[in-house]
């Protein structure tokens, strides 16, 4: 029988005890090649993995297979935090063993020096009892591995050099490698366990839970068991668990969690509070308007902790080359053991001595642990300055931008619109003509719609509309008391044969037409203010020669003077939403070596934030159309966050490359030096652990760097 994997929900599950990165890899490898589970990504930063429930069985037996004792456990069953299981009884016993095993080697080492020579037998045992204290666990894992047809694996490599050094009676050296690389695994977990706990700290915004408002009481309550509707409490100090709308009191709360933004906000009665603010001093009541599964919190977090699924090209290329150069480096190494003493360029000993240094040195460990650990760095670190990216892909193509494109309302501009002027035509009043216009204007969501109805001020009869219609990109029409109305751009009356009188140059703002009964009726001006900080970002765009668009559907009189007042280098006027997409992907054929960004609200711009190489929603906190349609969110209604996105992803890519060529650099540099007799086993360990102990912590500087920037 088949199994549908399409039709199987995929569930969120923890990886307990999952610490080594080239084991993740490969039971990602062995979990989307089961017919099973098919395609997933596992998460090594967060121990997490998406799989069919259906499947667990199966799930389990892969990774005892690759790597016993991790345990597989749905995430809300997830019984162990990293402290625990730096704290377990396990890792206590591997202290004692380390300590144990350092103990013999010193003995071992310095009774010689002090001229105490020891019986063979006896120093063989103080040695191999120190190997197997310490090597035991490695030994036992290589072995399994090879049964089951797994070489080329670490724990191969180390028991095979060590093996090999043993045999050639360099027991010291054996015991020593063993032990310092024992010690230094155990020192890159904690490594890896802190940058797992500074990006689970990101994660801390999440609310722990609700006061209830039950009747005359209050519960504290989990978050998940609130209803929408329910009433809840929030007191000074604590984390908003849900989103709603504010029913009682005022008070300022801290976004910064949301959105980076310093500057608390004032909340009062009627105003919209979401899950993950926190109230700094009135108490709130809140009525819930959202689950908490689909709080805008949740929606943050999903999106940070699941990021990891889309890998940017550098994460699939250091993947693949991981697969192959290990084998290439045991393959050279038995050259160097067999051909240069049969042509007699020396003995075996001592060519077999500098081939087990080789296998040493050759685990890609620094490589496969640093550049996921270094792009969730840089994805949760933007989560900090209230920008959410979705995937490392994303992150990284945003080194690449060569075009960013800009829609105008709502992104450069405020989107707050004001009346200035109105322009009736002979034979209209001005107070009727807004009479009309507001009436046509009474079911639009449009800003412009909004701000008509405002200035009309007074109250108006939905009975007098008896007709209304939307025309696309265009504006509306309807029968109002009587009359046919259209209302919108001058195209929408063109289209009607209506003939309209010549713009005015030099117009700042947004022209409405309005034609009643088939006749030209007048023209309403509606001024839009710049946002703070756009003119500085597309300064700094294109100082950095990055080529700037605006796209707008404005007048091509209104889209000037702003583009002019920006300093845009190109603008587009007139356009409909189709319009804009096929601006776009004019822009995406036109500069193959680079990536074009489009920036829109993320409400009316679905489509083309979806069709550029990325798509950033600007002021998306709340938004559910922004979050769903682009690529990457910008929480807080600033075009400047533009900037501090781009600058996050270069630091990111500058780190992940400082580690790929730091590391490779430093193997292939003792993987010659070992060739030539120069690099022993002892500096073999540092080639492995030590490159790889030092690449986690240079990619925790990602963290670092976005915490400085906050």
């Amino acid at each position: 029988m088949s199994i549908d994997i399409q039709s199987q929900e995929k569930l969120k599950y923890r990886l307990e005890g999952l610490s080594c990165a080239n084991c993740a890899l490969k039971i990602e490898k062995a979990f989307s090649s089961e017919v099973t589970i098919g395609e997933t990504s596992l998460n090594f930063a967060t121990q997490t993995v998406y799989l069919p429930p259906a499947a667990l069985e199966v799930a389990q037996r892969i990774i005892d297979r690759i790597e016993p004792g991790v345990i597989l456990r749905p995430i809300n069953q997830s019984s162990k935090s990293l402290e625990q299981e730096e704290n377990s009884s396990d890792v206590k016993w591997k202290k004692i063993r380390m300590l144990g095993a350092g103990m013999l080697l010193a003995i071992g080492l310095i009774l010689p020096v002090l001229n105490i020579n020891l019986p063979l037998a006896l120093e063989y045992t103080v040695f191999l009892t120190a190997y197997f204290l310490v090597g035991y666990e490695v030994l036992y894992t290589a072995l399994r591995n090879i049964t089951k047809g797994a070489l080329f694996d670490e724990n191969f490599l180390m028991a095979l050099g060590t093996i090999g050094a043993i045999a050639i009676k360099q027991l010291p050296e054996a015991v020593g490698v063993m032990l310092f690389y024992t010690v230094g695994e155990y020192i890159q977990d904690l490594a890896v366990n802190r940058s797992r706990r500074s990006i689970q700290a990101l994660m801390d915004i999440r609310p722990d839970y609700a006061n209830l408002v039950h009747q005359l009481d209050v519960q504290k309550v989990a978050p998940e068991d609130v209803q929408v509707g329910q009433l809840i409490l929030v007191r000074p100090g604590e984390k908003v668990p849900l989103d709603g709308e504010v029913v009682n009191g005022s008070s300022f709360v801290d976004t910064s969690a949301l959105t980076g933004e310093s500057v608390p906000r004032n909340m009062e009665k009627g105003d919209t509070i979401l899950a993950g603010m926190v109230n700094s001093s009135g108490v709130l009541t809140v009525r819930v308007t959202r689950p908490f599964a689909e709080s805008s919190i949740q929606k943050i977090l999903d999106l940070v902790e699941n990021a990891s699924s889309r890998k940017a090209p550098t994460e699939k290329f250091i993947t693949t080359f991981s697969r192959y150069y290990t084998p290439a480096v045991v393959f050279i190494a038995l050259g160097i053991a067999i051909i240069p003493p049969l042509i007699g360029m020396g003995t075996f000993s001592e060519w077999v001595y500098r081939a087990l240094t080789i296998l040493v040195i050759s685990c890609p460990c620094a490589l496969v642990i640093s550049v996921p650990l270094g792009y969730f760095g840089g994805i949760g670190g933007a989560s900090r300055q209230g920008i959410l990216v979705k995937g490392a892909n994303y992150l990284e193509a945003l080194t690449k931008v060569k075009t960013v494109v800009f829609d105008k309302t709502g992104t450069l501009t405020q989107g707050v619109f004001d009346v200035v002027k109105i322009n009736p035509a002979k034979g209209f009043e001005a107070e009727f003509l807004m009479e009309i216009t507001a009436a046509a204007e009474a079911h639009s969501s449009h800003p412009i719609a909004k701000s008509i109805r405002e200035s009309y001020g007074s109250a108006i009869d939905q009975g007098d509309i008896e007709d209304y219609e939307e025309v696309s990109g265009k504006g509306i029409r309807a029968r109002i008391k009587g009359y046919d109305v259209l209302v919108g751009k001058a195209v929408l009356l063109k289209d009607s044969g209506i003939l309209i009188p010549d713009e005015e140059h030099g117009i700042k703002g947004t022209l409405v037409y309005v034609a009643i009964s088939g006749k030209y009726a007048g023209q309403i001006l509606i001024s839009d203010r710049l946002k703070f900080g756009a003119k500085e970002t597309i300064r700094a765009l294109e100082n950095s020669g990055v080529k700037t668009v605006m796209l707008t559907g404005d007048h091509q009189t209104v889209a000037e003077s702003v583009a002019q007042d920006l300093g845009v280098g190109e603008f587009h006027a007139d356009l409909l939403p189709q319009d804009k997409v096929a601006w776009v992907e004019k822009l995406m054929n036109g500069d193959s070596q680079g990536k074009v960004v489009f920036v829109g609200d993320g409400i009316n711009d679905a489509p083309v934030l979806m069709r550029a190489d990325v798509g950033i929603a600007m002021g998306g906190l709340g938004s559910d159309a922004a979050i769903e349609a682009a690529d990457v969110v910008l929480m807080e209604d600033q075009p400047a966050k533009l900037l501090t996105a781009i600058e996050i992803a270069f630091f990111t890519k500058k780190i992940i490359w400082q580690n790929i060529f730091f590391a490779l650099g430093i193997k292939l540099g003792f993987v010659f030096l070992g060739a030539i007799g120069i690099a022993t086993m002892w500096e073999a360990v540092f080639a492995d652990v030590g490159v790889a102990l030092l690449a986690v912590l240079n990619a925790t500087r990602v963290n670092r760097h976005t915490s400085l920037e906050s």
